[in-house]
């Protein structure tokens, strides 16, 4: 039997992961900036994140989740129930 690996949900980690995509300081996403509307994030860009915060965190979001991308903060509520769904 293989060996679960345990997720852990860091904010700041989140944090990094979307400012290395979107190339900004960490400082600039802020909790509750708006990707699209106040950190300039594109359709490409918001693939790019999705694909790696499915990547590391192990996780497939759906077209009906995306919404919830739309700040760090919606972002870290929706993987959290995505990992503890799978506990």
């Amino acid at each position: 039997m293989p060996e679960e690996i345990t997720i852990v949900l860091d904010k700041e980690q989140l944090r990094n992961l979307v400012a290395d995509v979107v190339d900004l300081d960490p400082a600039e996403v802020t909790d509750h900036a708006h990707f699209v509307d106040e950190l300039d994030v594109d359709s490409l860009t918001a693939l790019e994140i999705t694909v790696r915060l499915e990547k590391a965190y192990g996780v497939t979001m759906t077209e009906d989740e995306l919404p919830a991308l739309c700040t760090l903060q919606g972002t870290f509520d929706l993987l959290a129930r995505k990992i503890d769904a799978r506990s």
